[in-house]
């Protein structure tokens, strides 16, 4: 028999992309909050740049990235 997770996971992977991007946002701020989600995502995008400033990191164009992706997956 099916847990309670499971019997709501299959229901929420018959949702839409966009539907289930909402339905994530809203599980991961019942768990963290606004404040704490958008100061990861500051601190990370700090250390992102730092990695570009220092030269750890390359930038790679959006269509080179998706060209990459079709070609290995299709």
């Amino acid at each position: 028999m099916p847990t309670p997770i499971e019997i709501i996971e299959a229901q929420a992977m018959k949702l839409s992309p966009a539907e289930r991007a909402d339905l994530a946002d809203k599980l991961w701020l019942s768990v963290n909050s606004k404040e704490e989600v958008e100061a990861a995502w500051d601190a990370e995008i700090e250390r992102r740049i730092r990695q570009l400033d220092a030269g750890e990191v390359e930038c790679v164009a959006w269509d080179d990235v998706m060209a990459e992706l079709r070609a290995k997956y299709g």
